[in-house]
């Protein structure tokens, strides 16, 4: 299977297009790659794919994996999910979330689980709380600094649903919860997102004081 620090190096998650453009050009390049991470980056292509609106063209690409390694079943799942969500259907999108959590549960693919169940938070804002302290919990036992990772995104999308929810003071514990693992484990980018939405809370948070 793929390491995460190559589908890292190849995404450019605010260029969909151009992360289009890399995957295919690894997958039509040929090596290194057995089939089980050529099918692993043809996934990573449907969501560039699906990142850009083609919806139908993605999940073309998805339905014709049959790779059979688990990793691939969860990724297939994970980016059908997406999809489904980007296409305006969080209910099924859900369903897909929690199989991609269940598989990835049973084949120890920590960093997908948490992958999953991030996502789950998303689809399912009634229960982000609890999905988030699932994910939060399996990250923080991962070794993997790449999985513990998903703990800033965890704890900062935690935050700001919290901060819509009207709650200003428990999304900067969030908040502050974030920034610390972003110190931790998190990349430049992250620390200084940590530090604005922080300040943007403790704004929000001084004004509903007054």
């Amino acid at each position: 299977m793929l390491e995460q620090a190559t589908l890292d190096e190849l995404w450019l998650f605010d260029d969909p297009a151009q992360s289009e453009s890399r995957f295919r050009v690894e997958l039509e390049r040929g090596g290194p790659w057995d089939d089980t991470e050529r099918a692993e980056l043809t996934t990573q292509l449907a969501r560039a794919i699906g990142l850009e609106g083609r919806f139908d063209e993605a999940a073309a690409l998805l339905i014709e994996l049959d790779d059979g390694a688990p990793v691939v079943g969860v990724r297939v799942l994970l980016e059908s999910g997406r999809l489904m969500n980007g296409s305006g259907h969080p209910d099924a999108a859900a369903g897909l979330f929690r199989q991609a959590a269940s598989i990835a549960h049973r084949a120890d693919l920590l960093f997908l689980r948490v992958d999953a169940l991030h996502m789950l938070a998303i689809v399912d804002p009634d229960g982000a709380e609890d999905w988030t302290a699932q994910a939060a919990a399996v990250a923080e036992e991962s070794p993997d600094p790449r999985t513990r990772r998903w703990l800033v995104s965890l704890h900062s999308n935690l935050g700001w649903y919290r901060l819509e929810a009207g709650d200003p003071s428990a999304a900067l514990e969030s908040f502050t919860e974030a920034s610390r693992w972003a110190d931790l484990v998190g990349t430049e980018d992250q620390r200084t997102w940590a530090a604005e939405a922080i300040a943007e809370c403790t704004a929000a948070l001084e004004a509903s004081e007054e």
